[in-house]
């Protein structure tokens, strides 16, 4: 039996990461690979006590907020794609992106991003997540570029 293919794409929500899962989607189809959707997500910090000010809440409806998002995009890429016959893997992860997406893509055949996601500032060309997994990557990386400006 030969190795298993697997892209592993990450999602944040925005129509960039609908449109890289759009992209990797089309390209397992290819390749006949598995595509790992991957979310990651921070703590939420909520206030303690005058004393101890605000700590870190990892409540379960932060978590079914991250999966019901995650779904959304998931059916709405492949909706866009033609709902193609690939295998789809989904991940939620705590961490920060850039090292949780490289730590998953260690072994994959390729990590694809958008080229920028909710955050940051609109006039970049890449985003602090794209920009940081550039240089440190465990395997090949596409950066998904598209025309859209706020979403």
């Amino acid at each position: 039996m030969g190795k298993e293919h697997r892209i592993v794409v990450g999602i944040e929500g925005s129509g960039y990461a609908k449109a890289a899962l759009v992209w990797a989607l089309e390209e397992a189809l290819h390749h006949n690979a598995l595509v790992e959707v991957v979310t990651c997500y921070s703590p939420t910090y909520i206030p303690s006590s005058p004393d101890l000010g605000y700590v870190p809440f990892d409540g379960t409806n932060l978590i079914a907020e991250v999966e019901k998002l995650q779904n959304e995009v998931v059916e709405s890429a492949l909706e866009t794609a033609g709902n193609p016959n690939v295998q789809i893997k989904k991940t939620i992860q705590k961490g920060r992106a850039p090292e949780t997406l490289m730590s998953i893509a260690e072994g994959a055949d390729m990590l694809v991003v958008g080229n920028r996601g909710r955050g940051g500032f609109a006039g970049l060309r890449l985003g602090s997540v794209s920009q940081a997994i550039s240089h440190h990557s465990p395997c090949p990386l596409v950066i998904v570029r598209t025309g859209l400006i706020d979403e």
